[in-house]
């Protein structure tokens, strides 16, 4: 156990030991920049780069129109394009089918294989009859103005 205590321990004092990364000039020497590091902070700083550039990349492929060059996803246009000409073809082949059925009963007539129709008389006969006296049919005072007016506007007109 102490084995694992103490591998613990001299693992933690590597990663927290501070180091330094110099940049400097080849011909002079001359020291550019400097920093104090330790593995842990490199770790660190790396780490959440890497989640950054795939959130981004996440983002970018998602709500972009980048999407639609990845396989797979098709774009929006191409599914309304498909909407459309779905629709468009059910209304056709409903037009070719009732243009079939006329050109059908249009043959019938001419070739002379037409059933007449069967009219039941009593039927009509039974129908209400209506007494055209039931109904005003005078003209109100507002009419016979419109009408004068309508009058005099089409004499006006041709003249």
């Amino acid at each position: 156990m102490s084995e694992k205590r103490s591998k613990r321990k001299v693992f933690l004092k590597k990663i927290i030991t501070k180091r330094r990364l110099v940049i400097l000039n080849e011909e002079t020497f001359e020291e550019i920049f400097s920093f104090k590091l330790n593995i842990l902070n490199v770790f660190i700083v790396a780490t959440i780069g890497a989640i950054f550039l795939i959130s981004i990349t996440s983002y970018i492929i998602a709500f972009t129109p980048l999407r639609e060059y990845i396989p797979g996803y098709s774009s929006s246009k191409l599914k309304q394009d498909a909407i459309d000409l779905g629709l468009k073809s059910d209304s056709l082949e409903f037009a070719l089918k009732k243009n079939d059925a006329y050109i059908q009963s249009v043959k019938k007539v001419l070739t002379g294989d037409l059933e007449y129709a069967k009219v039941n008389k009593d039927s009509i006969m039974a129908s209400e009859y209506v007494d055209p006296s039931e109904y005003n049919f005078n003209a109100s005072d507002e009419e016979m103005e419109l009408r004068k007016q309508v009058d005099q506007e089409s004499k006006k007109s041709k003249k």
